[in-house]
């Protein structure tokens, strides 16, 4: 069994907080993000799902660009440009394939 709150929390940019799971084929990221909070627009060569556990984030994926509130869910394919913002503080769940180590700590 695993604690999420257990594990140490890591800023990666302004405003996003995680804490990382890895397996050996996946990392699983669970986000507190602060109200304004900007990610850049980015991309990477792995394929992420993205759901909002709580609040409302402003999420753009290649050409679209949707608002998401608890619940649901963005699937971004590998290579696709990507990035959003918090419209109101939020808790956000994401799984990579494969391993982000660069989100190791």
């Amino acid at each position: 069994m695993i604690d999420i709150y257990s594990l140490p929390q890591k800023e990666i940019i302004k405003g996003f907080k995680a804490r990382f799971i890895h397996t050996e084929g996946m990392t699983l990221g669970y986000w507190d993000v602060e109200e304004g909070a900007i990610l850049p627009m980015h991309q990477h060569f792995h394929e992420q799902v993205t759901q909002v556990l709580e609040g409302k984030f402003e999420l753009t994926v290649g050409e679209q660009t949707k608002v998401y509130e608890n619940g649901q869910i963005a699937v971004i394919a590998p290579q696709i440009v990507h990035g959003g913002k918090a419209l109101t503080k939020c808790k956000i769940f994401d799984i990579f394939c494969p391993v982000r180590e660069d989100y190791q700590v």
